[in-house]
């Protein structure tokens, strides 16, 4: 097994060298620029606290076209019955912090440590990374954060402390990203609960062909917003930092 050290320099080897489980580096740092070029490039950190940096790109990959989300009938009638209110990019450090503190069944601590929390809050101010804060009233009971780039979004976590409500935000944020072009949304791992809203398995070759057609699309820039079910930004652009292959 070969697991590869990274330089000072942000860049990553070839991710069709990570091993039978997808690790591919260890080391390196969370500047936005490596982040930006991970992405990109098909891979992320994933870690766990007093543990160095690790960088993944696992085969198979989940994966998941907005423009084919399956909605199930029971969550279809909550969104239609107004229950939760949905906003973008307006309490991004809490969502993040919600992911972070929510116990996971079988698991032990959190992989989103201080500086993974920072790192993100960082490519929030950015314009990259993203959130969608689901409400109950004037609470907040659900959320979901990624990063986008140019028409693919990577989710990374989401949160709920009211039954449906991650599942009703993740909705409301793919049908969103559907209506503003976007091709890809990257799961990461592969999850019963992404299958049965349509995601499926490609090969990590697939992955990195849908990717890079994806990275030729523009992105709005961060802040987003929603209006009527539609995503807006302040700005369109393709600014990677390096991250195109």
């Amino acid at each position: 097994m070969t697991v590869f050290a990274l330089p000072a320099q942000p860049v990553f080897p070839d991710p069709s060298l990570a091993d039978e489980d997808g690790l591919l580096a260890v080391g390196g740092d969370l500047s936005p620029q490596r982040l930006l070029m991970a992405y990109g490039r098909g891979i992320f950190p994933w870690y766990s606290e007093n543990a160095p940096i690790l960088w993944w790109s696992p085969e198979p990959r989940l994966i998941l076209e907005p423009s084919r989300v399956h909605v199930p009938k029971r969550l279809e009638r909550i969104l239609r019955q107004g229950a939760f209110r949905f906003t973008l990019d307006t309490a991004f450090e809490r969502v993040i912090a919600g992911c972070a503190q929510t116990p996971r069944r079988g698991a032990c601590g959190t992989w989103i440590v201080p500086e993974m929390l920072a790192a993100y809050c960082r490519l929030h101010e950015l314009g990259f990374a993203h959130s969608i804060e689901v409400w109950s009233g004037g609470t907040l009971v659900g959320g979901l954060y990624g990063v986008a780039l140019g028409g693919a979004f990577f989710g990374e976590s989401m949160f709920y402390n009211e039954p449906d409500a991650s599942k009703a935000g993740f909705v409301t944020l793919i049908r969103a990203l559907n209506r503003a072009g976007f091709i890809l949304f990257d799961c990461q791992q592969t999850t019963a609960h992404m299958v049965r809203f349509g995601g499926f398995e490609v090969s990590r070759d697939e992955f990195l062909s849908r990717l890079e057609q994806a990275l030729e699309l523009p992105s709005p820039r961060g802040p987003w917003s929603l209006r009527d079910g539609a995503l807006c930004g302040v700005e369109s652009g393709n600014e990677l930092y390096g991250a195109k292959r």
